[in-house]
C-alpha cells in the first residue's frame, strides 16, 4: 500500500476549531445554581430554621427572625463553597489522566492528545489502545475488539479491513491503521451519553455517614424534646412568649445536634485527599477505592516499571559465541558496542549486524526523537523500545531498512512468542523472538559466523546456562531468530528456525523502592513482586530492594491446587514466570484467605486480575488503555512508592473523616448535656433555664462547631498513620471511639456547668453574666477540643498549633466573633450577652488548658497501655 500522508498540520488545526475537541461532555454537569438547588432539596437543616425564623416573626421577635434568616444564608453559602470546591477538585482529577493516540500527520507518527483528534485524522491502534473516536479500517493485522463497553458482551470480535471501529472500545490483539469518521459527542458512544446518564451510587463511606447521622438525628431529637418538656414545666404559667422560646430553642437544639456538615466534609475531605494523591501522581478513578485504599493487607506488585525503573537498556548480546556489551543508559542513543571492553566495528560481525535488523524488524513499537540529542520516546512497549534504541547506537533504523511486512503473529503471553514475515530483496524471511527457552525449542540452528549449522544439544544447553547466568544477574533476556521461507503467505511456521542470539536488558529499580518498603512493613502490609521473568532475575532484583520470602513460580503454580498454593502464599515474596491468568488466580486465593488486595498490571490480559482485586492499579506511562479503564488507581509515574503513598492518603482521609464525627458528637453531646442538666439542676441551684439561649446555640453551631470541624477534613497524614496494622471493615464510630467522644463530651459539659456555678453562685454574678461565661467556656471548650481531635495519639502541648493552618486560621476566627457578640452592644441585644471581666476571661482559659492537659495524660497513658487502637 501507499505511503499514508495523513492530514497536515495545518489542515487538523483548521478541523479542530471547527469540530471542537473529540471530547464526552458531561450530561449532567454541576452548576452552581444545581448545586444550591440541591441544597435546598436535601438540607433539612433549613426547613427547620426557616420554621424558626417563621415562627419568631408571628411572635413579633422580629430580631431573633431576622437573625435566623442570617444563618440560612450563612449556612447555605459555607456548605455552597465546600460543594463549589469539592466539585471542581473531583473535576479536575478527571482532567489528569490525558489519553494519547499515535496519528499520522504529515507522513509522521507522532503522538497527540486524543481529544485533539479530528475527523480524517489516520490512527495507528496496538494492542491494548482504546479507540479514541469512530474510525473505519484501511489496513489491519489478525486485528480483534472488544466491544462490551456498547454491546454488553466481552467477547473477543474479529474485524477486517473497511470494518467499523467505535470510540470508547478495546483492541485486544492485533494493530491496524485507521481512518477517524466522527468524533466527540458525534461518536457512538456520543450519542449514548446524550440517551442515558449513569445514576450515581452511594459510596460505602456515604452509607457509613448516612447510619451515624440517623442515630445522631434520632438522638438529638429525644433529648431536644425532653429538654423542651421539662423546661415548660419548670417555667409555671404558660404564655405565648414562653412556648415560643422553648420551640425556637428546641428546634436550635436539633439544629445544632444534626449532623449537616457529614455529607459536606466527607466530600470535602475526598476531595482534598484525592488531590493530593494526584499531586503525589496517584489519579482516583473511582472514588469508593479511597477508603478500601486504607485497608489494603497485601500489595502485589509487578517488578517490571513499578518496583523496577521502566526504561529497559540492552546491556549484553550473545552472538558468534560472543558476549558483548551495550553502554548507555535509558532510551537515549549514545552508547556503543563492546568486546572485551573495546569498542567494536558492527560490520565485522555479521551474526550481530542480523540479529539487530531482526530485532527492529520483529517489533510493533516507533521510537521518535523527543527534541533533545539521541533522547527518543518510545510508542509501545518497553521491552520492544529497548531493542530499537539498541539499534539507534549503532544508526540502525526501520525506515532504513528496504522491506514490506507481509504478516505477523503478534505477541502472546500463552506462547511467550511474536514473528513477522518480510520481504528484504526479494526473499521472505521470517523473523521471531521470545522467551529464549521456548524460542530455542523452535531452534533446529544457528548462525555463526555468517553460516547456518546444525543447533546441538551441547551448544543449546550452553545457550541455557548463559541465559540462567544473565537471569541471575538480574537481567531480562530474550532470544531472536530467523529463517527463510519459499512463499510470503500467511501458513508459514515458527518451527526450524535459526538462531542468533541472546539480548540481555537491564532495568534498575527505582531509589526508593526500598524506603517505600520499609514503610509497608511497618504498616503490617505485606508485598508481593509478580513479574514474567526468570525466577533468578526476580531473585537479583529483590535482593536488590530487601525484599524477602519465598520464590513461587508460575510453572509451580500450574502443578498445584489453590488449597496448596493458599497454605504457601503468606510466606511468598517472589511470584515469577507468572501469566495473567495467574495473576488473577492469585489475587482469588489472597481474597479467599481473608487479605484485602492491591493488585498492579499494565497489560490487555490483567484487566481481569485488576478488576478481581480490592483496589486495582494501573500504569499511567506504559500501561493500555484497557488495564486503565478497568482499574481504581493509575499511577501517572509507574512507581511503587506511589502505591504507598496513595495508602498513606486512604487512611489519613479515612482518619480525618472520623476526627470530624468524633469531634461533632463530643460537640453536641455537650451541649445537649448542658441545657439537659441544667434543667435538672435548676431548682437545687436557682439557675435560670435554659442555660444557654436558641440564638446562642445556632451562633455556637456554625462558628465553633463547623467551622473548625471542617478544618479536620483538611489534616495532613500524621507519622503514625502507617505504623499500625490494616483494620478489615474499620468502622467510622467503633466502640472505643464513641466512647471517647461521650466521655470528652461529658468533661466539655461539666467544665461548661462549673463556670456557670462559680460565676453565678461563687462570685454571684447576675444570671446574664453567668450564661455567656458558660457560652464563652463552651466555645473555647470547643476550640481546645479541635486541636484535641487533630490526632488521637498525639499530645496538643507537643505539637506546632501551625500543623493545620486552617484549624489555626478557623480558632482565630471563631474567637474574633466570639469578642464581637460580647462586647458589641449591638450583638448584646441580639444575642443576649453582657460584657465581662477579666476575671471571667481568665477562668474560662484555665479552664480550656486544663481540659487540654488532662486529654494529653490520657493519651500518654493510652499510648503506653495500648488502649488506644483508634488511628
Amino acid at each position: 500500500m501507499d505511503k499514508i500522508i495523513g492530514l497536515t498540520k495545518e489542515e487538523a488545526s483548521l478541523q479542530l476549531k471547527k469540530s471542537g475537541y473529540n471530547e464526552i461532555q458531561d450530561p449532567d454537569p454541576a452548576s452552581p445554581i444545581k448545586l444550591i438547588a440541591r441544597q435546598l432539596k436535601n438540607n433539612y437543616i433549613i426547613y427547620l430554621l426557616f420554621f424558626a425564623s417563621l415562627v419568631s416573626f408571628i411572635t413579633g421577635e422580629t430580631i431573633t427572625g431576622y437573625t435566623i434568616v442570617l444563618v440560612i444564608l450563612m449556612v447555605i453559602f459555607l456548605t455552597f463553597i465546600q460543594e463549589y470546591r469539592a466539585e471542581k477538585a473531583i473535576k479536575s482529577l478527571k482532567q489528569m489522566i490525558t489519553p494519547t493516540t499515535v496519528v499520522v500527520r504529515d507522513g509522521k507518527e507522532q503522538s497527540i492528545l486524543s481529544k485533539e483528534l479530528v475527523s480524517n485524522d489516520i490512527v495507528v491502534l496496538r494492542t491494548g489502545d482504546r479507540i479514541p473516536a469512530d474510525c473505519i479500517i484501511i489496513e489491519d493485522v489478525n486485528l480483534q475488539v472488544n466491544e462490551s463497553v456498547l454491546t454488553g458482551e466481552s467477547k473477543e470480535i474479529a474485524k477486517s479491513e473497511k470494518g467499523n471501529l467505535y470510540m470508547g472500545t478495546f483492541v485486544v490483539a492485533g494493530r491496524c491503521i485507521a481512518q477517524v469518521t466522527h468524533t466527540g459527542m458525534a461518536t457512538s458512544f456520543g450519542k449514548i451519553v446524550r440517551l442515558v446518564s449513569e445514576a450515581e451510587k452511594d459510596l460505602p463511606l456515604q452509607t457509613k455517614i448516612n447510619t451515624i447521622t440517623r442515630y445522631m438525628v434520632i438522638t438529638a431529637i429525644t433529648i431536644s424534646l425532653l429538654t423542651s418538656v421539662l423546661i415548660l414545666l419548670r417555667s409555671g404559667p404558660l404564655s405565648v412568649e414562653i412556648v415560643t422560646g422553648v420551640l425556637i430553642l428546641a428546634i436550635a437544639l436539633a439544629v445544632s445536634a444534626f449532623p449537616e456538615g457529614l455529607p459536606v466534609v466527607m466530600m470535602t475531605t475526598l476531595a482534598v485527599g484525592t488531590s493530593r494523591m494526584a499531586k503525589k501522581n496517584a489519579i482516583v478513578n473511582r472514588m469508593s477505592v479511597v477508603e478500601t485504599l486504607g485497608e489494603t493487607t497485601v500489595i502485589c506488585a509487578d517488578k517490571t516499571g513499578t518496583i523496577t525503573t521502566g526504561e529497559m537498556t540492552v546491556k549484553k548480546i550473545f552472538a558468534d559465541e560472543l558476549l558483548f556489551d551495550v553502554s548507555g543508559t535509558g532510551f537515549k542513543a549514545d552508547g556503543e558496542f563492546l568486546l572485551k571492553g573495546k569498542s567494536v566495528d558492527i560490520l565485522k560481525f555479521s551474526t550481530l549486524r542480523t540479529l539487530i535488523t531482526a530485532s527492529v524488524l520483529c517489533s510493533d513499537t516507533r521510537i521518535v526523537r523527543t527534541g533533545e540529542d539521541d533522547e527518543y520516546k518510545v510508542l509501545g512497549s518497553p521491552t520492544e523500545g529497548a531493542l530499537l534504541v539498541m539499534a539507534a547506537k549503532v544508526g540502525v533504523f526501520l525506515e532504513d531498512i528496504k522491506h514490506t511486512r507481509k504478516s505477523e503473529v503478534p505477541f502472546d503471553s500463552k506462547r511467550k512468542l511474536m514473528s513477522v514475515l518480510c520481504n528484504i530483496d526479494s526473499r521472505n524471511l521470517v523473523f521471531s523472538k521470545g522467551a529464549p527457552e521456548i524460542l530455542l525449542r523452535k531452534c533446529k540452528y544457528l548462525l555463526e559466523k555468517g553460516k547456518k549449522i546444525p543447533l546441538s544439544q551441547k551448544k543449546e544447553k550452553g545457550i541455557l546456562d548463559l541465559n540462567t547466568k544473565l537471569a541471575q544477574d538480574s537481567y531480562r533476556t530474550l532470544a531472536i531468530a530467523y529463517k527463510e521461507v519459499a512463499s510470503a503467505g500467511n501458513n508459514y511456521s515458527e518451527n526450524d528456525l535459526v538462531f542468533l542470539g541472546i539480548v540481555g536488558m537491564e532495568d534498575p529499580p527505582r531509589e526508593e523502592v526500598r524506603e517505600a518498603l520499609e514503610t509497608c512493613w511497618a504498616a503490617g502490609i505485606q508485598v508481593k513482586m509478580i513479574t514474567g521473568d526468570y525466577k533468578e532475575t526476580a531473585v537479583a532484583v529483590a535482593r536488590e530492594i530487601g525484599l524477602e520470602g519465598a520464590v513461587l513460580t508460575g510453572e509451580e503454580m500450574d502443578k498445584m491446587t489453590d488449597e496448596e498454593i493458599s497454605r504457601i502464599i503468606g510466606g511468598v515474596a517472589i511470584i515469577a514466570r507468572v501469566r495473567p491468568e495467574h495473576k488473577l488466580r492469585i489475587v482469588k486465593i489472597l481474597k479467599q484467605n481473608g487479605e484485602n488486595v492491591t493488585m498492579t498490571g499494565d497489560g490487555v490480559n490483567d484487566a481481569p486480575a485488576l478488576k478481581e482485586a480490592h483496589v486495582g492499579v494501573a500504569m499511567g506511562k506504559n500501561g493500555t488503555d484497557v488495564s486503565r479503564s478497568a482499574a481504581d488507581l493509575t499511577l501517572k509515574d509507574d512507581n511503587f512508592a506511589t502505591i504507598v503513598e496513595a495508602i498513606r492518603e486512604g487512611r489519613t482521609i479515612f482518619n480525618n473523616i472520623r476526627k470530624f464525627v468524633s469531634y461533632q458528637l463530643s460537640c453536641n453531646f455537650a451541649e445537649l448535656s448542658i441545657l439537659l442538666v441544667g434543667v435538672l439542676l435548676s431548682p437545687v441551684l436557682g439557675w435560670q433555664v435554659p442555660l444557654l439561649l436558641a440564638l446562642q446555640i445556632l451562633f455556637m453551631n456554625l462558628v465553633t462547631d463547623d467551622l473548625p470541624a471542617l478544618t479536620l477534613a483538611l489534616n495532613k497524614s500524621s507519622k503514625d498513620v502507617m505504623l499500625d496494622p490494616p483494620k478489615k471493615k474499620p468502622q467510622i464510630l467503633n466502640k472505643p471511639l464513641f466512647a471517647i467522644s461521650v466521655f470528652t463530651g461529658l468533661v466539655m459539659a461539666t467544665f461548661t456547668l462549673g463556670t456557670y456555678y462559680v460565676v453565678f453562685n461563687i462570685l454571684g454574678q447576675p444570671q446574664e453574666v453567668a450564661r455567656t461565661a458558660a457560652l464563652l467556656s463552651l466555645i473555647l471548650l470547643e476550640i481546645a477540643n479541635a486541636f484535641n481531635f487533630r490526632s488521637f495519639r498525639q499530645r496538643v502541648l507537643t505539637r506546632s498549633p501551625f500543623t493545620n493552618i486552617y484549624l489555626f486560621y478557623a480558632s482565630v476566627v471563631s474567637i474574633l466573633a466570639t469578642i464581637l457578640i460580647i462586647y458589641s452592644p449591638i450583638l448584646n441585644s441580639v444575642f443576649h450577652t453582657v460584657t465581662v471581666s477579666a476575671i471571667v476571661w481568665l477562668i474560662t482559659v484555665l479552664i480550656s488548658l486544663l481540659f487540654v492537659v488532662i486529654f494529653d495524660i490520657l493519651k500518654s497513658f493510652g499510648k503506653k497501655n495500648n488502649y488506644l487502637k483508634l488511628a
